[in-house]
């Protein structure tokens, strides 16, 4: 359901499940547990994430599953939405999403759950399940607001408005937009720069760039800055990043 594998410091996560690399309630279980595993593999300092095939990144859930308007199975399904996403958002390594084709629903939420979005010129990307009686239960009403403004998270989730590349790259859905077929190579090239820093660095500044986003009051969020800043004395990484910049060369990073 998702392909795992690892080169260096970088994982590329595939989602297949043809023909349009929908989630399962097993895909979901599964993603959840690959992201515990990429966080307790230390060597692991960035995660891509994209689609198999040139048509779809994710169609997001199969909506036969909601066919028959069994309660019981949409909360097991909204649970496994959220716990999978909120993994995603608050992996340890830089999680970018290549998205390849068409990001729909789940599929769209997916890609918001990561740290960055490179989209191929061609894609489409919709928030439409209220156009079938649903609502994004993937995190997708609290993560979208945040990347493009209440205004164009309304407009895709209230008026099931469909953005292309363009128009997602103009509102800050995507920071970049690559020709078709080499949205992951330019995941994997900037997947490579962030391997390139110190991991306990990222990580650290990862967790307080998301204060924001929890709603941490400013002072006590520049407060835990200063604190992240001196914890990083306490670990062998710092002390290699200041002298190989003296040294005038390459660090080399053990994640401690």
């Amino acid at each position: 359901m998702i392909d795992c594998k690892i080169e260096e410091h970088v994982a590329v996560l595939t989602l297949n499940n043809p023909s349009a690399n929908t989630f399962t309630a097993d895909g979901l279980l599964q993603l959840t547990a690959l992201i515990g595993e990429l966080n307790r593999n230390m060597n692991v300092y960035a995660v891509v994430v994209t689609g198999q095939g040139e048509k779809f990144f994710s169609a997001g859930a199969d909506l036969k599953s909601f066919a028959d308007g069994d309660k019981v199975r949409a909360r097991l399904m909204a649970q496994r939405f959220g716990t999978a996403f909120e993994a995603l958002q608050e992996a340890r390594p830089v999680v970018i999403a290549a998205i390849n084709g068409y990001a729909m629903g789940g599929g769209l939420e997916c890609a918001l759950a990561c740290d960055l979005r490179i989209a191929e010129e061609h894609v489409q990307m919709a928030l439409p399940e209220a156009s079938v009686g649903l609502l994004p239960g993937g995190c997708g009403t609290q993560t979208l607001p945040w990347l493009v403004g209440e205004g164009w998270a309304k407009r895709m989730i209230l008026t099931n408005e469909r953005v292309n590349a363009e128009t997602a790259l103009r509102i800050g859905l995507v920071e970049q937009v690559v020709g078709r077929g080499q949205a992951l190579q330019a995941a994997l090239e900037l997947a490579r720069r962030a391997s390139s820093l110190s991991p306990r660095a990222v990580t650290f500044s990862k967790g307080l760039i998301h204060q924001a986003r929890l709603g941490t009051p400013r002072a006590a969020a520049l407060s835990l800055e200063r604190e992240r800043f001196v914890d990083l004395f306490d670990g062998e990484d710092q002390r290699e990043g200041v002298n190989a910049f003296l040294e005038k060369r390459k660090p080399l990073w053990k994640n401690a």
